[in-house]
């Protein structure tokens, strides 16, 4: 009887040692495309981003189950954690409960500014 075994490698933890702060504020929209968009199709917009933060496409989704939206909260918690970034609590429920779009948004830039950036590949002709 032939075992088959599943091997799961954890996800790598990004620490910046530049900064223990987020690199946007809330409020700092630096593409007008993806702050319309998650204003205008909110849903959409926090579905793609917990899929690229690497969580269930429709995890977001679960957000109406509370006072305090749980996913957008985890989400927010969970970003500080991977990148390092001191702040609160408190201020993950405030952001969460007021300002769920930009709050998403904030998220996103984080996760663009850790991301390592695409090598360029230059072949000389000879």
């Amino acid at each position: 009887m032939a075992s088959k075994m599943v091997i799961q490698q954890p996800r790598p933890l990004v620490v910046s040692a530049a900064s223990d702060q987020w690199t946007t504020s809330i409020c700092e929209c630096d593409n007008v495309n993806e702050c319309c968009f998650s204003v205008w199709c909110f849903p959409c917009f926090a579905c793609i981003t917990a899929r690229d933060h690497g969580e269930c496409l429709c995890l977001p989704l679960l957000d109406s189950c509370g006072c305090i939206p749980p996913v957008t909260l985890s989400m927010r918690v969970s970003t500080r954690t991977r990148y390092g970034i001191t702040d609160s609590i408190c201020n993950d429920c405030v952001y969460s409960f007021f300002c769920g779009p930009c709050s998403w948004c904030q998220i996103r830039r984080e996760m663009k500014a850790a991301s390592p950036h695409p090598g360029v590949f230059l072949s000389a002709a000879v």
